[in-house]
């Protein structure tokens, strides 16, 4: 294990940091994952308008979640959420970030 997947597994189980959740892939059954929340506002430029928008989006370890696919669903403290768009990995193939709605 490289020390950058030491320090992002060190982040994941910091219980100030990472929290758990709920994965359930669609069809398949529901596993218990750790999250680390990002739960910014995006501003997005439209012609000559900047839309403000409110954002969640979440990081998941690879190790532990190795596909995701928009229509997936996370639980997080009892709200149920789907996973839209597509998932992006980090550089180094360890963290993916997804951005979620309410389902």
């Amino acid at each position: 294990m490289s020390a950058f997947a030491a320090s992002v597994d060190l982040l994941f189980t910091d219980p100030n940091i990472g929290r758990e959740a709920v994965y359930t892939s669609d069809g398949g059954a529901p596993m218990l994952v750790r999250v680390v929340s990002r739960q910014a506002d995006a501003i997005t430029d439209f012609g000559d308008a900047r839309l403000w928008s409110e954002t969640t989006r979440v990081d998941l370890r690879v190790a532990e979640v190795p596909t995701l696919r928009p229509g997936d669903r996370l639980e997080i403290d009892g709200e149920a959420f789907l996973i839209q768009g597509e998932p992006v990995r980090d550089r180094e193939r360890l963290v993916w970030t997804v951005d979620l709605r309410l389902s």
